[in-house]
Order: C-alpha cells, then structure tokens, then sequence
C-alpha cells in the first residue's frame, strides 16, 4: 500500500513538473523590433533569415563603411541576434558599383548560395548576381556577376527548391521612367547546377489590386517574393508599393505548380501601415520555422512609424504566421506589443 502511494505521489510530483515546465517554457517573449545582444533595435532593410544546424543566421541590406557588401547575426532563439561579421564583401575587381541590395542565402547540394542585386554601371542596370560558401556564415565569393542579363534590371531574387530537387528562381523585373518606378514579378526554372535559366521566365504579377495603388502616378511595384511550399500547395509572398513611403506591404499568391498560374488572394493585403498601432510599411520578408515548429514572417518596417517620408530607416520585426482551414495563409501581427513564444 505505501509503495502504491509513493507512486502515486511521484507521478503527481512529475505531472506538476511536467506543468511547470511547460509554463516557463511559453514565458519567453518578445516585443517588435528585434533587439541585438547590445539592446539595440536591429537595423537592416529586406531581412533574409535561415537556419542551419540549429542556429539561425540573417543577413540584408546595410551601409557596410565601404557600401559594398552585407552582414551576418547570428540567434540561438529568433529572437535576440549577436554580430558575426560580414557575410560577403564586395571584391576590388567586382563589375558592380553600388545598390549592393536584398541578399539570400539558399543551401543546395551541400553548399551555400548567396544571390543578391546590384547596379552596373557599364549596362545601366540592376543586376543579379550569385556567390557561394561551404559555411552558412561565409564568406562568400562570387560564382557569376551578373548571373544573368536579359535586357532588363531585375533585382530581389529568391530561390526555391522543389521536392523532387529541381531549382527555381522568383525575381522583379524592375524599372522606372520618369518618376515612374515598375516592378514585376517573374519565375523560371534554373540549370542543376545554378548556372543559369533554364527556359525562359514567365510573367507572375504586376500591381493590380486596390491596397497596390495607392500612389499609382509614382509606383507601381510588386517586388521581394518569396516561395514555399505546403501540402502539394505553392505560396509566394510578395512586396507592393514603395518601401521609403507609407502603405508598403506585403500581399500574398497561391499555385498548383511552381511557375503558376500564380492567384493573388482577395484578402491582400497580408499585412500594411497601421499608423494607429505605430507600425508603417511592413514589407520586403522571408519565412522561417521557429523552434516550436511555426512559421514565423520575417520583414522591415520604419523604425519611426510617424516619419516624414520618403525614409529608408528600417529595423526588424517577426510574427507568428498560421493557416485557416482553407490553407489560407494569415498573420498574427504586425504587432507592436509583447509577444509570447512556445520555447
């Protein structure tokens, strides 16, 4: 009887530390925008965040001291990022000039790969280019720069990898006239090698729903894509509007196949200015999973929500994304207040 009520008791006493456990476990929180080691706000523009072995790495667009180049932080957690240097730097005999903008970093076949943007002053365009590394931090060094030219400056490339191993990349085909400034949304299957296109890109999206049009005489982008996929279903998020002024934002499209017919949904915008919760032009975003298993949305806003624009100061920020019962894509957020994490 007494063995039978010690165990009794310790199964309770286990139960409750069970409890307890869990309970400091979804203690843990976070309020926008991230915080360095140093308490200081994360200062980076079209932010791309991947995980490696346990450990996520961010890089994006920052004013390096020579302008040429972007950075690393390193997190344990998401939430709080520490310094680890420069992730690529701009090499002396580059083709390259300036822009250097919106870098991502894919791993392929055992190695890392790094696209990015940037201007060419002999062909007057924006370009994309590619690099490689054997570490996830890097450094890397450049395969092809350009990687491709098609006649056209195209700029935020993302690269996506289906399930049956074939790459493909998303990118804008980006221009202005006047003080006109388009963007487009183009797609195309990739060599196995990342050499180049393999076929010729296909038309995804241009500006085109309401939220999309708020300074048509002056913009007209859709921009920043990026794809995953889940339960056999594509999904792309994407940037519209200009990100120096106000109602940047992020839409969100869905396909059965890779290179579409891409849908955009009906709800867009997934998330925009909100000047009455502080927040103003969400946009340019990457997905990652977190610990706990959710999907967490990665993007810049304006570090001033009530700045006089146009303004490029921008900082990072990450909320919980999740599907209706429809696969719908929605957001917890943009948030402004404390958040609570499951690890």
């Amino acid at each position: 009887m007494k063995q039978i009520y010690f165990l009794l008791l310790l199964s309770i006493c286990l139960l409750a530390g069970c409890k307890e456990s869990t309970e400091k476990a979804t203690k843990r929180t976070y309020t926008n925008p991230l915080l360095t080691t140093d308490s200081t706000a994360l200062a980076l523009a079209d932010p791309f965040v991947y995980k490696h072995d346990n450990l996520y790495y961010m890089t994006g667009t920052a004013d390096l001291p020579d302008g040429a180049g972007f950075v690393c932080y390193v997190s344990s957690d998401l939430i709080t990022w520490k310094y680890n240097n420069v992730l690529y730097r701009k090499p002396v005999d580059h083709p390259g000039s300036s822009n250097f903008w919106a870098p991502e970093v894919k791993y392929y076949k055992g190695k890392f790969y790094l696209t990015y943007s940037c201007y060419f002053n002999d062909r007057n365009m924006l370009l994309t280019c590619l690099a490689v590394s054997d570490k996830p931090e890097g450094p890397f060094r450049d395969l092809y720069a350009p990687w491709f030219d098609l006649g056209y400056s195209a700029i935020d490339a993302d690269i996506f990898v289906d399930n049956d191993s074939t790459p493909y990349i998303y990118y804008s085909k980006n221009g202005m006239q006047d003080s006109l400034t388009t963007g487009e949304l183009y797609a195309a299957k990739l060599k196995k090698d990342l050499s180049g296109l393999e076929g010729e890109p296909v038309f995804v999206s241009g500006a085109s729903q309401d939220w999309e049009r708020v300074n048509w005489e002056r913009n007209r982008c859709n921009e920043g894509a990026f794809v995953f996929k889940r339960e056999g279903r594509y999904y792309m998020t994407y940037s519209g509007n200009d990100t120096g002024y106000g109602f940047y934002g992020v839409g969100v499209s869905t396909a059965s196949q890779p290179l579409g017919p891409w849908v955009k949904e009906e709800s867009n915008p997934l998330m925009t200015t909100d000047l009455s919760k502080g927040i103003s032009s969400p946009g340019h975003n990457s997905i990652v999973e977190a610990p706990d298993g959710d999907l967490y949305i990665v993007y810049h806003r304006h570090a001033d929500a009530h700045c006089k624009k146009p303004n490029w100061n921008r900082v990072v920020c990450i909320d919980r994304l999740y599907f209706d019962e429809n696969g719908k894509l929605c957001v917890n957020g943009p948030t402004n207040t404390k958040q609570t994490v499951n690890w």
